[in-house]
């Protein structure tokens, strides 16, 4: 292929990208708001012919003028034109205005828009997509720019059919005046292409190579401006450092930003010193036609003023096409995150219905691995949660009992393996059927800045709010008579970010959490650490009291308390993400393994006078398994009677420090 076809290859793609950028971005602004849109294109149009119309009635103005120096005019005369002149001005002039103000309206209705674009993408890309940084960066370009490029296309469409309308009018009088003048100003309107183009490269490669630091800058102001972090800020005496932090991360930015804009200002300063220079030929080839007699003085006048004009509105042609231009740079990144986005959330996506009742979870050879990360987080994992079963899980920090949680709820895909939802491969069904199923309240849960109601009806927020299910989800959980006792009972704000707003103890935001979860009513009930934040006794209130309010339903739940865990029907002791041990709390103490050194551990910390075992399996240790073991009867299943699972121990123990 010749050089001259591939640079016409290549012009020709970009022209089909130019055109796709402002079809797309047309489009985008008929959805948003079609009446602020029609009413943008009129006011544009208006305008556009109020300044083609002002140079006829300039011509016609110098004319009575002249008339009236030579004594063939009267003053009657001048009356028309300067209504005609004032009236044009003052339309230029308020739909200028309106203009500015419609043009704000239409922006925020697109922003709205492509805002909703990003959120439904990122709320249903795969969860392990936000453990990657590179997708943390391309999210935050893509919210910033998804806002504002796609309105900035349309203005610059709007700007062009403006100054395209206003250009054919004040140049058709001025090729009246004289054909020679308006090629010339035409000419002079190329360099500005040229150079426009070359800063839309500069302004999108500034802004890719900036989005890291921009992030950390973000961040690292956010951080001092927040209610979670001002108390370890001010205890750890951290503020200077993270002052020094962002001082220095925006001192690189500004060294940056200011290489960048001089840069672009050179590139600006070439393209328009090139069209002054053409417009001072202009005015000198006018000047000239002056002196040969081609131009009367009174059409000299309204030439000139055709020619400032029309140059203004030359330029407003190349910067239209320059803005669409570099908008659409910054929309091919845009467009990319979100068709990548909705074709990830399709891909993991299944068609099949979930089967009405729960037919249980079941965890095959399941391995995960993190974005980025060189070892896996959990290794070949067999794990069953059948209906009714309430299973605990238990490791050490990083065993991966969170990630087999988001696992077998859905959340996350293997990397290889399946989880199966009954006798179906989760891949294969639909998965917000599946969640439809599933109540998950992670150790991290959020605290939503909104009521009291809607922090616990979130758990089910396609519906509308039952009231009295709220209630009872919160007496559940124990955080009834906190939510009601507050200024304004279950309406009352959980937050003091906003005016009138409340703040409740860990504990409390615990309990509503759990509300929350009951709430959704959902067969499986996953809970990862749901009384982290509790005192014991409050804990022993909710567990004993689990299993009659799960009330047939499955549930895993992971916990560093071992007397929390002695309930259930299973544990699974999870230790560098490979299944070790699984059985009930006898049956483990029985195998003296990894559970039962942690359990000792634990369970010697809350004896008073004596201190750790050694070695789990020294004698000190071995009586105080004994002494808690016997503290409590046997544990029994979902139907009452004794367990018939026997202990399996999959793996080595290794040594554990107290949980």
């Amino acid at each position: 292929m010749s050089e001259t076809t591939a640079g016409g290859d290549a012009g020709e793609a970009r022209s089909r990208r130019l055109l796709r950028h402002v079809r797309g971005s047309l489009a985008v602004s008929w959805r948003a708001s079609r009446a602020s849109f029609v009413v943008m294109l009129a006011l544009q149009v208006l305008v556009a012919a109020a300044l083609a119309g002002q140079v006829l009635v300039v011509a016609s103005l110098l004319d009575v003028l002249l008339g009236l120096s030579d004594g063939s005019g009267t003053l009657r005369s001048v009356v028309g034109p300067v209504i005609a002149l004032a009236a044009l001005t003052a339309v230029t002039t308020v739909a200028g205005g309106l203009q500015v103000s419609v043009r704000r309206v239409l922006g925020e209705h697109v922003a709205r828009l492509m805002a909703e674009d990003v959120q439904a993408v990122s709320t249903s890309v795969p969860l392990e997509q936000f453990e990657s940084a590179v997708f943390y960066d391309r999210l935050q370009r893509v919210r910033v720019n998804a806002l504002s490029r796609p309105f900035q296309v349309t203005q610059g469409v709007f700007d062009l059919v403006g100054s395209t309308i206003s250009t054919v009018g004040v140049g058709a009088a001025l090729v009246a005046l004289h054909p020679v003048l308006l090629p010339l100003l035409a000419v002079g309107g190329l360099p500005l292409l040229v150079t426009g183009r070359r800063e839309g490269r500069l302004e999108f490669g500034f802004k890719v190579a900036q989005t890291t630091n921009e992030r950390e800058r973000i961040y690292t102001n956010y951080v001092q401006s927040t209610r979670d972090e001002a108390k370890e800020i001010r205890a750890f005496g951290s503020a200077p450092w993270l002052q020094s932090r962002y001082r220095e991360l925006y001192a690189t930015y500004l060294v940056a930003l200011g290489r960048h804009v001089r840069r672009r200002a050179l590139t600006h300063g070439v393209g328009n010193l090139a069209a002054a220079v053409v417009l001072a030929g202009v005015l000198l080839v006018l000047a000239w036609l002056i002196t040969r007699g081609a131009v009367s003085f009174s059409e000299a006048g309204a030439a000139v003023v055709a020619v400032r004009m029309l140059q203004g509105q030359i330029q407003g042609i190349f910067g239209g096409v320059q803005q669409i231009f570099e908008s659409g740079l910054f929309l091919d990144d845009v467009h990319e995150f979100l068709d990548e986005g909705r074709a990830a959330a399709a891909t993991a996506e299944g068609v099949a219905e979930p089967p009405a009742e729960f037919p249980g979870v079941f965890a095959r050879k399941v391995s995960f691995t993190y974005p980025g990360a060189e070892r896996p987080a959990l290794q070949a994992v067999d794990l069953a949660l059948r209906p009714g079963e309430v299973v605990a899980l238990v490791g050490a920090n990083g065993s991966g009992k969170t990630t087999l949680a988001k696992l077998l709820a859905g959340l996350y895909v293997p990397t290889s393996g399946e989880v199966r939802w009954g006798e179906r491969p989760l891949a294969e069904l639909r998965r917000a059927a599946v969640r439809d199923q599933v109540a998950v309240i992670f150790q991290d849960f959020v605290h939503y800045a909104y009521t009291a109601t809607w922090n616990v009806a979130l758990g089910r927020s396609e519906v509308p709010v039952d009231h009295e299910r709220v209630r009872r989800s919160a007496r559940v959980a124990g955080v009834d008579a906190a939510l009601a006792s507050l200024p304004d009972g279950y309406e009352s704000r959980l937050s003091r970010m906003f005016p009138g707003g409340t703040e409740l103890s860990g504990g409390q935001w615990q309990r509503v959490a759990i509300a929350r979860a009951f709430y959704r009513d959902a067969a499986l009930v996953i809970l990862d650490e749901p009384t982290a934040a509790m005192d014991p006794l409050a804990e022993h209130d909710l567990f004993s009291s689990l299993r009659a309010t799960l009330d047939g339903r499955t549930a895993l739940f992971v916990s560093h308390r071992f007397s929390t865990v002695r309930s259930a029907d299973r544990i699974v002791v999870l230790d560098d993400g490979a299944v070790v041990e699984e059985g009930s709390h006898d049956e483990l103490m029985a195998l003296d393994g990894a559970y039962a050194e942690m359990f000792t551990v634990q369970a010697r910390s809350y004896l008073a006078g004596t201190s750790a075992p050694t070695s789990a399996g020294s004698d000190d240790g071995a009586t105080a398994r004994d002494t808690a073991s016997a503290s409590r009867a046997p544990s029994v299943g979902p139907n009452g009677g004794p367990h018939g699972t026997s202990a399996t121990s999959t793996g080595t123990p290794r040594a554990t420090s107290a949980m």
